[in-house]
């Protein structure tokens, strides 16, 4: 293990010198698409590869005009021979995505958007950690550490940042405002892509703690749903100082009977509530319908090549996640309003076509051992928001057993699986309440 993984006593001088060097012309870092590795023109602390080295983003021309061209060369399949998407995301969905990522969809935008945040990139156990990192200007925020999951990005926050971080121009008060820090998963963004195998949720958690403590906090709390949630129960699970509890919006709640049953393809226990019987049913179907693409990454990752060559092949099999974001997205792409847009899906699937993490990414599964829905027995305080059309609603009878010290358990009346993305308004008063305890 390396040093990096100890625990380090920072200050914030490292933090006040790179960020100021945003502001120097010139002098942040690009990350170069050409070769999807983090080249550094100027590194703030004399070359410290620790020291927190401002970043930019910038696709050049090139690139984005052989994007396109790669996508209007798609060999496209047949037609589905169904009329629903249970065989996959229909072409018409595809097509249609296509249609518009060639001639209206703009790069350009997402990149001011992701330029106009203070994003840093830092060495953690030998492997660069890209992370955007924003202050409230209001006095005693709490900070807060929130990480994505597969398929997602750094792209999934950006709406929540303003409204944590600026609260009093979003229906809150001072009092609401976090520090919000957003890490880019290894081998995900434009964080670096291990070339050794390790990087599991755990060794995550790890590295996050130290983030966390470079950037000179020493009281925080943590967010995560799907791999972000893995990860930060992993955080919980360390205990580490400073770490005051935790949020998720994909909890780990699974019983074991429920477990056992799914596993076995039985039918449900008896004596379920409606809640508890409506979410075996939810997992029911994903297991038997949606499961495919997380056990391919975890058995083979490195076989799915085509999602690395292909634009069309690597949006699709993003697309396929579970069953409601699916819909709903082929709803967006048919002209509907949702609460994603196209421009939304497509800035997610560029960055990773542009950053070329599809099997970078993929690897994460491969990477880990843990029994996903299964309770962790975290010992700290656990703030819970189920929105139902995640992949299960997690009822609050599970919850109760999964997290000893439950703090905060609430449904919500619409949103799925990425949540902060999808229902950003409500995502925020969640977590405004959920840590409200703690100020």
């Amino acid at each position: 293990m390396s040093d990096d993984i100890l625990p380090e006593v920072s200050s914030r001088r490292k933090f006040i010198s790179a960020a100021a060097a945003v502001a120097a012309a010139g002098s942040a870092p690009r990350f170069s698409f050409a070769d999807t590795a983090i080249t550094s023109t100027s590194q703030p602390g004399g070359g410290d590869k620790t020291a927190l080295r401002p970043l930019r983003v910038h696709a050049s021309d090139a690139q984005l005009a052989d994007l396109r061209r790669r996508i209007k060369a798609t060999k496209w399949p047949t037609r589905e021979t169904v009329s629903d998407a249970t065989q996959g995301v229909q072409l018409v969905t595809m097509q249609r995505l296509a249609r518009y990522w060639t001639t209206d969809y703009d790069w350009r935008k997402v990149e001011a958007k992701l330029n106009a945040q203070p994003q840093f990139v830092t060495e953690i156990d030998g492997l660069d950690i890209h992370f955007i990192h924003v202050r409230s200007r209001h006095p005693n925020a709490l900070p807060m550490i929130v990480t994505h999951g597969w398929p997602g990005s750094i792209i999934e926050q950006m709406k929540i940042i303003d409204p944590l971080t600026n609260p009093t121009a979003h229906g809150g008060t001072a009092a609401d405002a976090f520090d919000v820090v957003i890490p880019s998963l290894p081998g995900y963004g434009f964080s670096g892509k291990p070339t050794s195998s390790g990087w599991d949720p755990g060794r995550i958690a790890r590295a996050w703690v130290v983030l966390m403590q470079r950037l000179g906090y020493t009281r925080y709390v943590a967010q995560g749903g799907d791999w972000g949630n893995a990860v930060t129960e992993q955080m919980a699970l360390l205990t580490p100082p400073g770490l005051l509890a935790i949020h998720t919006n994909m909890p780990a709640t699974v019983p074991d009977d429920i477990a056992d049953a799914l596993k076995y393809g039985k039918p449900a226990p008896a004596g379920l509530s409606e809640d508890e019987k409506h979410a075996f049913d939810q997992l029911d179907f994903f297991y038997k319908h949606g499961l495919g693409y997380a056990l391919e990454m975890a058995n083979r990752p490195q076989t799915l090549y085509g999602i690395e060559d292909s634009p069309i092949g690597s949006a699709a099999w993003m697309l396929d996640h579970d069953a409601s974001s699916q819909a709903m997205i082929a709803r967006v792409f048919d002209g509907q309003p949702e609460g994603l847009t196209r421009d939304d899906v497509l800035d997610n699937v560029t960055l990773y076509w542009l950053t070329g993490t599809a099997i970078s990414s993929a690897r994460l599964y491969w990477e880990n051992k843990l029994n996903f829905f299964a309770p962790k027995h975290v010992p700290i305080p656990v703030a819970v928001s189920v929105f139902p059309d995640e992949i299960y609603a997690a009822p609050r009878s599970w919850t109760e057993q999964a997290y000893p010290k439950l703090m905060h358990y609430n449904r919500l009346p619409k949103g799925g699986h990425f949540a902060a993305w999808e229902q950003p308004q409500i995502f925020t008063q969640e977590i405004r309440a959920s840590f409200s305890s703690l100020r």
